[in-house]
């Protein structure tokens, strides 16, 4: 009874496995291609799909080629279906789909060649296909869009109230190049159509569909025409998954550039290159690759701009002013900042000029640049620090600033303003109501106090008179010849004694000068060795004290007190020409500015050093 049993379960396994054999059993073979559609433009791409069924493990398939198409991209997909019907047999189905990714290489009415595929020794052809290729692009395929049968829940709402949160990413999608489909370079702009100074972003990128080593070299277009500014150079390749065309690459971002349009036209951007290395190791493979040419349409700013408005005053800013102090003593100095911050060409942007009162002496501005690029868009901050020395006391206004732009979002001109500054100077711990042109603290002699009692009160007009008798000459008496004679005795003394100490150390006035002259050159060449240190005020007092020395050497008179406009007379009427006397007041000037804050560049300071060396030399 065992083996009985055994028998009739082998037959029904042998019964079971005959009904659900493949069909290519019994040359059931199902062999067919498609399309995603029948007509296309000649840059775009489109699906071919190659599908079988039930064909046997050995099955050879030749896809269709043709010179009049290029493949761009292929897979390959199997699956397995097991379906039951009716309480019958169940259907066994092996289907293998081959895609291929195709782009016509030239219009017109186009046929596709039919695929083959060989089962033992027999040989099957699809029908082929028959395509319509007009000129450009007619647009993304539909199997290239969702294909989700859910409703859009964002369908009814309107298109502005959507915001893209990849706005400031390019527009334009890339273009697949003929030939370079694995691996190409692509340039692309964030938009086409800009004002002159508006922004404009520059991005390249390589799309790459093997791996990739290095990149070796970039060649960057030639921008002519353009004012540009880095956003983002990455010193590592770092990919993202992109689809173009619906074929999936690895985009690498080469550099990203801000360009300013600085005329109007259409400007043109050049192909960019760059020499990549694919593979690992010693299998990698070098190749060059050029980018895509690039058009600009610049549009001249609309007309009712305001005074003094250039270019690069496109964008959105906003103007500011920031005063260290408002109240000072006369002589301390007072920093402005004038700062000019926002979204635009930053670094070739040029802020209001401070000016101010007469009584406000405005030293040359040093100027600092912050640049933060956000989003791809180029900002940050301009500051521009004045050094303001008050010269007399009293109150002083510095007056608003104005900055006009153009705003390309809103298409209109706007000013931004600052507010007027009131800096109020008061007299410091000596008095002194104006500041002398030499930093010396001299006394005012209209300050000094005049018309003041003396201790004792006031003296009476006249003494009492006091008759008394009249005594004996002078020349009657004993000392009187004695003291005649001594006068002359003394001044043959010092006669004697003067020639004896003049020839053993004569000291004339000409003799002094040269010493004190001498003294003066000695504190200058002390003062070069603080020309490179960090205390760059005790530098230029070091070189305003032997400036000082030498000119009282020289001159003969003090000159710590004396203005700019006198030291300049008594120079002239000591015979120092004009080049001499400008030397001079270009070191002293110098000298109150460095004292002050300023002057901290070594060239400058080598520029004093060899004007106060020069000023000394060659005097008469």
């Amino acid at each position: 009874m065992r083996r009985t049993g055994s028998a009739r379960g082998a037959l029904l396994a042998v019964l079971a496995l005959l009904a659900t054999a493949p069909a290519w059993a019994n040359d059931d073979l199902d062999f067919y291609q498609t399309v995603d559609r029948e007509e296309v433009g000649s840059q775009d791409t489109f699906r071919l799909t190659v599908v079988v069924v039930d064909a046997p493990p050995n099955a050879q398939v030749q896809l269709p080629e043709s010179e009049d198409f290029e493949v761009l991209s292929s897979s390959r997909s199997s699956q397995r279906s097991i379906s039951l019907s009716g309480g019958g047999p169940a259907v066994i189905q092996d289907v293998t789909r081959y895609v291929l990714v195709m782009r016509a290489n030239r219009a017109g009415r186009l046929k596709i060649p039919p695929s083959q595929i060989t089962v033992r020794g027999k040989t099957y052809r699809t029908q082929p296909v028959d395509l319509n290729v007009r000129t450009g692009r007619l647009g993304p395929s539909p199997q290239s869009q969702s294909g989700s049968s859910l409703p859009d829940p964002f369908a009814n709402l309107p298109r502005q109230q959507m915001p893209d949160p990849f706005g400031d990413e390019p527009e334009d999608e890339p273009t697949i190049p003929r030939g370079d489909s694995d691996l190409f370079l692509r340039a692309s702009l964030d938009r086409d159509d800009v004002y002159v100074g508006e922004q404009v972003t520059l991005s390249l990128y390589i799309y790459s569909r093997v791996d990739l080593s290095s990149v070796d070299s970039v060649t960057m277009p030639k921008l002519e025409g353009f004012w540009t500014e880095e956003v983002e150079s990455p010193t590592q390749l770092s990919g993202e998954q992109k689809i173009v065309d619906g074929i999936p690459y690895r985009a690498y971002l080469l550099r990203r550039r801000a360009l300013f349009p600085v005329k109007p036209g259409t400007l043109s951007i050049t192909p960019a290159e760059a020499d990549i290395t694919t593979g690992f190791l010693f299998a990698g493979h070098r190749v060059h690759r050029v980018s895509n040419a690039l058009k600009v349409k610049v549009r001249q700013l609309p007309p009712g701009a305001p005074p003094g408005m250039a270019n690069a005053q496109v964008g959105s800013w906003r103007l500011s002013m920031d005063v260290s102090q408002t109240r000072v003593e006369l002589g301390q100095p007072v920093t402005v900042k004038v700062i000019l911050e926002g979204v635009g060409n930053v670094k070739n942007v040029t802020p209001p000029k401070l000016t101010g009162p007469a009584a406000l002496k405005i030293y040359d501005p040093t100027t600092t640049d912050k640049v933060a690029p956000q989003r791809n868009r180029v900002q940050g901050r301009r500051v521009v620090e004045y050094l303001v020395m008050p010269q007399r006391t009293g109150t002083f206004t510095l007056p608003a600033l104005e900055f006009p732009y153009f705003d390309p979002k809103q298409e209109s001109y706007e000013v931004a303003r600052t507010e007027p500054v009131t800096i109020t100077v008061e007299a410091g711990a000596g008095g002194v109501a104006t500041l002398p042109s030499s930093p010396s603290h001299v006394a005012d002699a209209a300050s000094e106090q005049k018309n003041v009692l003396t201790a004792g009160g006031l003296r009476p007009v006249r003494y009492q008179a006091k008759f008394v008798a009249p005594s004996e000459p002078p020349w009657k008496r004993g000392f009187f010849l004695p003291a005649v004679l001594a006068p002359l005795g003394l001044l043959l003394g010092v006669g004697l004694l003067g020639g004896v100490r003049g020839k053993l150390a004569t000291r004339t006035e000409a003799d002094r000068g040269r010493q004190q002259a001498k003294a003066a050159r000695k504190r200058l060449a002390e003062a070069e060795k603080l020309q490179g240190g960090a205390n760059v005020g005790a530098f230029y007092a070091e070189v305003e004290k032997a400036v000082h020395g030498f000119l009282e050497a020289r001159l003969g008179v003090p000159v710590g007190g004396l203005t700019r406009d006198v030291l300049a007379e008594k120079l002239a009427a000591a015979g120092a020409n004009e080049e001499r006397r400008s030397r001079v007041l270009f070191v002293l000037e110098a000298c109150d500015l460095g004292r002050y804050g300023g002057g901290g560049n070594p060239a400058e300071r080598q520029k004093v050093m060899d004007a106060a060396a020069a000023a000394m030399e060659g005097w008469a």
